[in-house]
């Protein structure tokens, strides 16, 4: 009888002694991707291209006093992706990315509506993994690229099937 206590308090106690003792910071690793929309469609499509060396910055609010808390930069690599490090959970905040700048000289107009990405940064949510990925976001070039016709065509002829 002793026994089987002290296996069922072994049991209870034990893990809430190793959840108690672990670390709660958890690195996140947010990653997302910036475009250049050459066809002004307002969305990716087959003339997207990817820029480098566009700036994003990562924002969390309180969501109570909607004052920022924390702010962290990051830069695309030559495919358009960028990857922020982030050291600590934000389960009482409101986070999303921001593109701020493209170096792209034909692409620094903000494709309306796609200048942000929300992002959950906290373990509390039934998510595993430590990667949180944030819906590409985007500039447009200042004309319509060639060959733009033919790439709306084919969405259009989609859209028709239907």
């Amino acid at each position: 009888m002793a026994a089987r206590v002290v296996l069922l308090l072994a049991m209870c106690v034990l893990p809430a002694m190793v959840a108690a003792i672990r670390p709660g910071n958890r690195q996140f690793s947010v990653k997302g991707r910036v475009y250049c929309d050459r066809c002004r469609a307002g969305f990716e499509t087959s003339a997207t291209t990817y820029i480098a060396g566009a700036e994003v910055m990562l924002q969390c609010k309180s969501r109570t006093s909607n004052e920022v808390v924390y702010t962290k930069k990051g830069k695309t690599d030559s495919s358009g992706t960028y990857t922020i490090p982030v050291n600590e959970d934000h389960k009482d905040e409101i986070c999303s990315a921001k593109i701020l700048s493209s170096p792209h000289p034909e692409c620094t107009v903000v494709t309306p509506g796609r200048d942000e990405a929300l992002v959950i940064l906290t373990s509390y949510n039934g998510i595993a993994s430590n990667d949180r990925y944030a819906n590409a976001m985007g500039f447009m070039s200042q004309e319509v690229a060639a060959g733009c016709a033919e790439v709306l065509k084919q969405y259009q002829e989609f859209d028709n099937e239907n």
